[in-house]
């Protein structure tokens, strides 16, 4: 089975299990018909995943792997913070009439910075250190900008990545102040670790390990039941994942250079309640 559904299922069943309820605590989330939205949590889960043994995407239900690399293009390649360069509908909450979420995500990668070498932006600057100076401990991106956040319609909950080259290996480290484990866990892994597999293709390496450090990962209260049922399916094996090796541009890539072979899953679960 697939190693990614066993970190899921034993991630879901730690939080379910031992996890802090905030029923009756003053909570921002509300469901759509108004009620707070609880969850029940778990502080500073940490889930390693070997990129060199396998692709981390569920098979317990499917994860589009296009469309959730889509967004990552959107934020670290297009460098956007509106909603109509993407083609998923999942910021449309969050969006103006514009179509903007603020000075959030994209917006703040955009931004050029001065440094000794010149000036870069954080993503230019991450594909200059991995090609001149891989074996730096300095390689990061940062998103949370405190004098911004008035400005962004939602803060960034993946909001920082570290890359590590160690042995022709890319890893990282993905941390993310909040999580909504069943709607967003494994999209945001199978979206950090394409961006490794990217990142590592343009600079001669190979996909090393992907680390998500998550300061609050929650279930809600009108999740625990499809969670419950999620975690009994039978996972299947990984399926083989395929990125276009002639791209060696960063900027080039397409979701079309990334293919999932004998990608078995169990069924989708639909319409899932999201709160906001």
């Amino acid at each position: 089975m697939s190693k990614a559904d066993n970190i899921f299922i034993s991630m879901c069943r730690d939080i379910l299990d031992n996890g802090i309820p905030t029923k009756g605590e003053a909570v921002r989330a509300r469901w759509p018909d108004g009620t707070p939205a609880y969850t029940v949590k778990k502080f500073a889960v940490v889930n390693r995943y070997d990129l060199s043994d396998e692709f981390p995407i569920l098979t317990l239900r499917p994860t589009n792997l296009r469309l959730a690399v889509d967004e990552l293009m959107w934020i670290w390649q297009r460098k956007s913070n509106n909603i109509n360069d993407l083609k998923s509908h999942i910021w449309d909450s969050w969006a103006d009439s514009t179509g903007s979420i603020g000075k959030a995500y994209g917006y703040q990668l955009g931004i050029k910075h001065k440094y000794v070498e010149g000036e870069f932006d954080q993503v230019d600057r991450v594909l200059f250190d991995l090609k001149n100076n891989p074996y730096s401990r300095r390689i990061i991106v940062n998103m949370y900008n405190h004098a911004d956040l008035s400005e962004m319609n939602l803060y960034p909950c993946a909001y920082s990545v570290t890359f590590n080259v160690a042995g022709g290996r890319l890893n990282a480290l993905l941390n993310q102040r909040s999580q909504d484990v069943l709607v967003a866990n494994n999209w945001n892994v199978a979206q950090y670790a394409a961006l490794v597999h990217m990142m590592a293709c343009v600079s001669g390496l190979e996909a090393g390990e992907l680390v998500h450090v998550i300061a609050d990962a929650h279930i809600y209260d009108r999740h625990i039941p499809l969670v419950e049922e999620l975690i009994t399916r039978k996972p299947y094996p990984a399926p083989k994942f395929i990125i276009n090796p002639d791209v060696q541009d960063f900027y080039s890539f397409k979701t079309e250079d990334f293919v999932l072979e004998d990608y078995k899953t169990g069924e989708q679960i639909r319409k899932i309640p999201v709160a906001i």
